[in-house]
């Protein structure tokens, strides 16, 4: 998993409230378990005006050109602005795959849907819970602004605006661990390496019968 120290990115907006994660990625694209290649599926209901179709060549696609991650001044943005609830619905894992293959590391909302809180932290996205307040004056700066961007400090746990202004955001501990060092349930696990291939080696003195059995 990618480490997440400090980030700048240029901001986007997915206004809208109660954003589930089959508005995220739609269930056709579901029958991939890669990982990767959902990116120019994220939000494709809302991206393109036909019914998109996994294999799709989408240089060909009618595009609305009113989605705002189709739009020039949000091209390549990494930090999505969005509303309350962010990431309800079913709890595929997807969801976050598509936003990382998008670009996106923030993601920053007034709330979260858990499931999918807990699966971007295990897929290195940043998950950002800021009050109302705060979410709406970004996002007023950033329509104000062209080419908004936001540096986020993981360590500090503060978020920079271009005119230096601080928003300090609130992360558990474990779970920043985790993203600062990139390390996912599988990395967590082999940080125990040794540990585990010594309990082996002694299980196996204690009861040799248990491993001639799968060897």
């Amino acid at each position: 998993m990618k480490k997440f120290n400090t980030h700048k990115g240029r901001t986007a907006p997915m206004d809208r409230a109660n954003v589930d994660t089959d508005l995220i990625i739609p269930k056709q694209f579901l029958k991939s378990i890669k990982r990767s290649g959902f990116g120019p599926n994220l939000f494709d209901e809302l991206r393109y005006h036909d019914q998109g179709e996994p294999g799709q060549d989408h240089s060909r696609r009618p595009v609305n050109a009113d989605f705002p991650l189709n739009q020039a001044r949000y091209q390549d943005a990494s930090i999505l602005l969005t509303r309350e609830n962010f990431g309800c619905g079913s709890s595929r894992e997807h969801a976050p795959w598509a936003l990382d293959d998008h670009g996106f590391r923030v993601i920053i909302a007034p709330s979260f849907a858990d499931i999918f809180y807990n699966n971007c932290f295990k897929n290195g996205l940043l998950p950002i819970v800021l009050e109302h307040a705060l979410v709406e004056e970004l996002f007023q700066e950033m329509y104000d602004n062209h080419g908004h961007e936001l540096t986020v400090d993981l360590e500090r746990q503060v978020i920079e605006s271009p005119h230096g202004r601080e928003i300090a955001f609130e992360i558990d501990a474990f779970r920043k661990h985790c993203l600062f060092h990139g390390l996912d349930d599988i990395g967590l696990t082999l940080e125990s390496a040794d540990s585990i291939r010594d309990f082996e080696s002694r299980w196996e003195e204690q009861s040799p019968w248990l491993f001639g059995a799968l060897k």
